[in-house]
């Protein structure tokens, strides 16, 4: 069992470079299915666990796969199933993409239901919605989901909540569609623009991505293309809130600091200086911060991904914080752990009420998802005092090498394999 060992209290110094955008990449790697001739070579992926498991789920369908640094170059052109039923596709969320995928390009998908993170309720009705309405029949049985269709015909959808991973699963299904398929109500996250532009670049028809109707003009065949994914602005928005936690000076390099706006504009308001510059952002902090409010919301919003980590920065914040997470009910599975760090939190329902604490001290602690655990990570970091963090196998699946970037910026932080 792996787990990470914190010796906190040091503060953070430097430049750490942001890797490619986890939730592009695993939308964008099930994309390259559409491509029924040519070769996709896709630079500045992330060589992480959901990686590692997407690769392993295309080489089952039949896909030539060949990756190396932070490169990975995709053959499609000859898959021999379309039933993506191996245990790889159980692990993580992100694998419903091959529904969508598969459906677009051969009217036929049985894809086992998606894993991932235990951090709520995320149902996939409206990924069927957007199926049934194109055309397609959909059936769950025996813990996978079966679609099939004659043909794909273009329509308007109305989304009756707005999810990133229906926004871009349907846009995959109708990239093929016949005639025009306009979505409405639809996610504007950055990676949602990156997944458009990426089968723009392969020869899709997409327009409005980032906005709230999306307009799909159906094609009849997408061909190899070469793409870089964007930055991360998870990753990005995890460093900044550590150096806020742990005080110091890091320059965040590889960014789109309009990405970040969001998470800028509210450590700002905690006392951080944060310095733009053309892509990379500084963040200065000497750790006298003030208490905050926060409510996650999609993008532009403050996103979800990124309040846990926003939580652990409030528990060391003067003043009383609430955190409103409206968007996954079970995010706050890491508070019982910060508990056993002397934070000071109540929670009723989606809403965490935060009492800030003079420090948080070493505790023994477990990660039980991804999020939580770089918030467990870095409260650690922040503490007086040895910090033993397990679950390390949830950190990895969205952060490359988390202890080596921390270790760079001046943490006393290592990996420990029993």
């Amino acid at each position: 069992m792996e787990r990470l060992v914190i010796n906190g209290g040091n503060p953070l110094f430097g430049d750490v470079n942001i890797n490619g955008a986890k939730n592009a990449a695993v939308a964008i790697l099930p994309a390259t299915i559409l491509a029924s001739k040519g070769v996709c070579h896709i630079d500045n992926v992330p060589n992480i666990e959901d990686i590692n498991c997407l690769e392993t789920i295309l080489k089952y369908l039949g896909c030539k796969v060949e990756a190396g640094n932070n490169c990975i170059s995709i053959d499609s052109s000859n898959i021999v199933t379309t039933n993506a039923t191996i245990p790889e596709v159980r692990k993580m969320r992100a694998s419903y993409y091959l529904q969508g995928a598969l459906l677009s390009r051969f009217k036929k998908a049985r894809v086992e239901l998606p894993g991932g993170c235990p951090i709520g309720d995320r149902p996939i009705d409206q990924h069927i919605k957007g199926f049934e309405a194109l055309g397609a029949t959909v059936t769950i049985e025996h813990g996978a989901v079966s679609i099939e269709a004659e043909k794909l015909v273009g329509t308007t959808i109305y989304f009756d909540v707005v999810s990133v991973g229906a926004t871009i699963n349907i846009m995959l299904a109708a990239t093929l569609a016949e005639g025009v398929t306009v979505l409405e109500n639809v996610a504007k996250e950055p990676h949602v623009v990156d997944v458009a532009n990426f089968l723009n670049t392969m020869g899709a028809k997409i327009k409005g991505a980032g906005t709230d109707v999306i307009k799909i003009t159906g094609v009849e065949e997408l061909c190899g293309c070469n793409y870089s994914v964007i930055p991360d602005q998870i990753e990005a928005g995890t460093f900044m809130v550590a150096t806020a936690a742990c005080g110091g000076e890091v320059n965040v390099t590889n960014v789109i600091p309009k990405h970040l706006e969001s998470i800028s504009a509210k450590l700002i308001e905690m006392g951080v200086e944060i310095v733009e510059h053309d892509d990379s952002v500084t963040v200065k902090s000497d750790k006298n911060l003030k208490g905050v409010n926060i409510k996650t919301l999609p993008y532009p919003g403050f996103p979800t991904d990124v309040q846990q980590p926003m939580s652990t920065l409030l528990t060391l914040a003067k003043g009383r914080s609430i955190v409103n997470e409206s968007i996954y009910e079970n995010r706050f599975k890491h508070v019982d752990e910060l508990k056993r760090m002397g934070a000071n939190v109540k929670i009723e329902g989606k809403i965490a009420i935060i009492d800030g604490v003079e420090r948080l001290s070493g505790a023994h602690v477990k990660a039980t998802d991804l999020r939580a655990g770089a918030a467990l990570v870095i409260a650690g970091l922040a503490a007086k005092g040895t910090t033993e963090v397990e679950g390390v196998e949830h950190i990895d699946r969205g952060y490359l090498d988390i202890e080596k970037k921390f270790k760079a910026l001046g943490a006393d932080i290592k990996r420990v394999n029993d």
